[in-house]
């Protein structure tokens, strides 16, 4: 895997375990990071993510909670297709784009990264409230791996700018 690379960590910290993406980036933060690597947290400002990703990124790694039916606190990584993109449906809120509305806007948009993975972690609480659950909060060591993993893969391309740093 080569280029630029951009993981962004979405969740609303008012709703319990939506933080997840935003805890892995917190810990993720002062860790080294391959040349060309981002990393960077969203929050619940998915319209700031959609114009990020139309600066052109090879791979886009977005780390969010997703309910998936698996056992609350399971990490799991999702290789997102241009075929999985449903059309963008009813109003959309700008401050709180879900990661498919996202993927919806950038395809209408006509501007994809290469290759899109979710590293994801099952909830089980997502009521109004702040402090992730145990199982969710036990998960964030697997999940910060889990993201050193995908950036080990990465090689800059030759002759790439390479110098991207965090906002």
């Amino acid at each position: 895997m080569t280029g630029r690379t951009l993981v962004a960590g979405v969740g609303n910290i008012f709703q319990r375990d939506d933080a997840f993406g935003v805890e892995v980036i917190r810990l993720l933060d002062d860790r080294p990071r391959p040349s060309g690597a981002k990393i960077a947290d969203f929050g619940i400002r998915g319209v700031h993510l959609v114009y990020e990703l139309l600066d052109g990124w090879d791979l886009f790694v977005l780390v969010d909670v997703a309910q998936l039916g698996r056992t609350p606190g399971t990490v799991t990584v999702i290789e997102v297709e241009p075929t999985d993109m449903a059309s963008p449906s009813g109003v959309m809120d700008a401050h709180g784009l879900a990661p498919d509305q996202v993927f919806a806007m950038l395809d209408a948009l006509g501007s994809r990264p290469k290759r899109c993975l979710v590293v994801a972690c099952e909830p089980a609480d997502v009521s109004a409230g702040m402090g992730l659950s145990d199982e969710v909060r036990a998960a964030l060591p697997h999940a910060v791996r889990t993201v050193e993993k995908i950036l080990e893969q990465i090689q800059p391309e030759e002759g790439a700018d390479t110098n991207v740093h965090a906002d």
